[in-house]
């Protein structure tokens, strides 16, 4: 088994999310995007964040606007449609049920092994 392909896995199922948290929060540039992922612990490539933007983008979840820039070319600002705050809405449901069923999972588990340990 491939560990790197299973943590991969886990952190794509958790990307949207997270974006979509971010942006929930006020227009956001993409590099900001990025930056604060990073600043987080997360690993965020530009190739794995534009396709994901315009998914979310042609799919109503997104809508932008662009901004001049003082130091370069205009710049897309990402903000959530009325769709994409209810989108958000049921991933952040959906996290807060597997976070704490994962949690309780591992608790469990690790309750069960001290039981274990301390019968020996």
């Amino acid at each position: 088994m491939n560990i790197e392909n299973t943590q991969s896995q886990m952190r794509k199922g958790v990307l949207e999310y997270c974006i979509l948290s971010i942006i929930k929060r006020g227009e956001a540039y993409p590099g900001d995007i990025i930056d604060e992922m990073r600043s987080a612990g997360m690993q965020l490539l530009e190739g794995t964040l534009y396709p994901l933007l315009n998914r979310l983008k042609n799919s109503e979840i997104l809508t932008y606007r662009w901004v001049e820039s003082t130091s370069g070319p205009p710049r897309k600002y990402f903000r959530l449609t009325d769709k994409g705050v209810q989108f958000h809405s049921l991933l952040e449901s959906t996290w807060n049920e597997l976070s704490t069923g994962v949690e309780t999972v591992v608790r469990n588990m690790n309750e069960e092994s001290e039981t274990i340990y301390h019968n020996i």
